[in-house]
């Protein structure tokens, strides 16, 4: 294959586990990569991406350090996938900006449009900004609906379309040599697979993070961050249908839809990411792309902050301190917008269709490899 030093790396260990095949019950990286003799650029992206980090294989092999042939696939295969942000982003002269100064970009980004917005506030509304407003529709008396509208429809607009980039840069790539037929079956086995985060379990025995003992805790922390984002979306979705639909305004009553959905939503959020941001202080160094610790903590603070801020506003919206909180949970929920096509979001757009490649290849496309193992040159170069 031609590709960076890193990719080559992660071929090289690829091709030793291609040979002792011990940890094919695993996940599906194995059965994935024994489908294929050799590995072009996108092959190996398509299994960096694929693989969950649970870590089990790590722990399990037996040529991992400080052996000599120093197999530690989880931290190749994150090397990688972390390279791939940046390699399938759109436009690419952003994303080493976001590579190298992630955590601070996004933390200045927040911080540069809270200001604005209370900057705004203040000359559109003198007075208001620290007022209680009771009435529906109080937000607005701080900032038109029109406004806000328009700023966050355009970067939310910008970060959809940037992802669909990159997510079509990764498709084209991973299917360049090896190309797969696409099937409705294939695509429904591969939800239930990032739903239920099958992958996450190492195999059975659980999640792998700050020692070698299996816990299943990243697992839950996932499991939390993602419904309750949806849950959250889902409030921003039917508070809309309740604007322009039926002319009713935010902020709603605690046991309307939007509030509930919103309030369950942000508890989920913040304690999953929470868990998170703890998990990832106690990994084990062995595992993680240390390089990639500012984009990745960015984005989970982000989401942290969004959801803090949001149950903040829920709670004292009614008290002079709204102005304040509803600019600081624009300044981050803009930051995070602005951030996503760039940051740790993409791991899971790319990982899902990773998982839809593997189903369909497993379907009707790639046959698996022969029985007989290959000896690889990581092997042949230490005989006699």
């Amino acid at each position: 294959m031609q590709g960076t030093d890193i990719q080559q790396e992660a071929e090289r260990q690829i091709t030793i586990c291609n040979s002792c095949r011990y940890c094919e019950g695993i996940c599906a990286v194995f059965p994935a990569l024994q489908m294929q003799r050799s590995f072009a650029a996108g092959d190996i992206n398509y299994l960096a991406n694929l693989c969950h980090n649970c870590g089990a294989c790590y722990h399990d092999c037996q040529f991992s350090p400080p052996h000599e042939f120093a197999v530690n696939l989880p931290k190749a295969l994150a090397e990688v996938r972390n390279d791939s942000y940046a390699q399938y982003a759109w436009p690419r002269a952003l994303a080493p900006l976001f590579a190298r100064n992630g955590l601070v970009i996004s933390v200045l980004t927040a911080l540069s449009v809270t200001a604005f917005f209370i900057g705004f506030i203040t000359l559109n509304a003198p007075g208001e900004l620290f007022r209680a407003h009771l009435s529906p529709g109080g937000f607005y008396a701080l900032m038109p609906h029109n406004t806000m509208a328009g700023l966050f429809g355009a970067v939310f607009v910008f970060a959809i379309f940037a992802m669909a980039m990159g997510l079509r840069n990764f498709w084209a790539d991973a299917n360049a040599v090896n190309s797969v037929a696409s099937s409705s079956p294939s695509i429904w086995q591969a939800i239930r697979d990032a739903g239920s985060l099958r992958y996450l379990d190492g195999g059975g025995a659980g999640c792998f993070n700050e020692d070698d003992q299996p816990r299943d805790n990243r697992r839950l922390y996932h499991h939390l961050t993602f419904y309750g984002f949806a849950l959250c979306f889902a409030a921003t979705t039917v508070g809309t249908i309740y604007h322009y639909g039926f002319g009713r305004v935010a902020p709603y009553p605690w046991w309307d839809l939007p509030a509930v959905l919103g309030t369950v939503g942000g508890i989920a959020l913040a304690v999953g990411t929470w868990g998170l941001l703890v998990a990832r202080s106690k990994r084990l160094p062995d595992l993680v792309d240390t390089r990639a610790n500012g984009m990745a903590v960015a984005f989970i603070l982000m989401l942290f902050l969004t959801a803090v801020t949001g149950l903040a506003l829920r709670v004292l919206g009614g008290t002079a301190a709204m102005g304040v909180l509803l600019a600081l949970h624009l300044g981050v929920v803009f930051s995070l917008f602005l951030t996503m096509p760039y940051g740790k979001f993409l791991h899971g757009l790319y990982r899902f269709a990773a998982l839809c490649r593997h189903a369909m290849s497993r379907r009707h496309g790639l046959n698996p490899a022969p029985a007989e193992r290959p000896v690889p040159v990581a092997v042949r170069s230490t005989d006699g």
